[in-house]
């Protein structure tokens, strides 16, 4: 673990309790007298503290002192996800924040089912838990959005992952792109995209869309 989170860390005195006291002294096994580091993931700061006291069921912590440290990939990178199931989306998310992805948007395109409904709290959670293990000091951003079309009035600059002899590279310059569900994008989704705005992967195997999503994330950013 990197750092623990706490919405109050910068504050001069903290106190754990329940979870996060269990997960530092009965996982971490920290001691009194130790150091740890906290972010509240509003700044780019780590806050350091020494564990004043502790007993079973609380520890204070007392701040000795705090650093500006960012951590997030080089390149930001925006990705539009056609909605899957979400059981297969919590199962990714940790990957694809730890490859440093900044931000996804949850898409009903034409082949999603209207079913599948992201658990945003869910998925925070996840995404809390994946960086305080990483290091990541800003939580990768969610929304969602109901059609491409809808999005790509929001983000004009958007490409598309899809079938093409466009190779996508490492050195290939995306700041947006829209990747598909199961049975990728419609005949209809596809012709929202100009042709140079439609890229593809070397690679002769069908990818499942979470596969995708990863392969493009570290294609990009790694």
């Amino acid at each position: 673990m990197q750092y623990l989170f706490h919405p109050q860390a910068s504050a001069p005195s903290l106190e754990l309790r329940g979870d996060e006291h269990r997960y530092i002294f009965k996982v971490r096994r920290h001691k009194e007298g130790e150091e740890i580091a906290l972010r509240n993931l509003k700044d780019n700061q780590i806050y350091l503290y020494t564990i004043s006291s502790l007993n079973k069921k609380e520890a204070l912590l007392t701040l000795n002192s705090s650093k500006s440290l960012e951590v997030k990939a080089k390149k930001s990178l925006h990705i539009a996800w056609c909605v899957i199931d979400p059981k297969s989306i919590e199962k990714m998310l940790p990957t694809l924040n730890e490859i440093g992805i900044e931000k996804i948007s949850f898409i009903y395109c034409r082949r999603s089912q209207k079913s599948f409904k992201p658990d945003f709290k869910r998925l925070e959670k996840i995404l809390l838990n994946s960086s305080q293990q990483c290091g990541r000091s800003q939580l990768m951003k969610l929304d969602i959005m109901d059609s491409l079309e809808e999005f790509l009035k929001a983000y004009p600059q958007t490409v598309m992952l899809n079938f093409s002899e466009n190779i996508l590279s490492k050195e290939s310059y995306i700041e947006t792109i829209a990747i598909g569900c199961e049975g990728g994008f419609t005949q209809d989704e596809v012709a929202l995209f100009e042709p140079e705005k439609i890229i593809g992967l070397d690679s002769p195997l069908i990818l499942k869309s979470e596969s995708a999503v990863c392969a493009v994330g570290a294609k990009l950013l790694l």
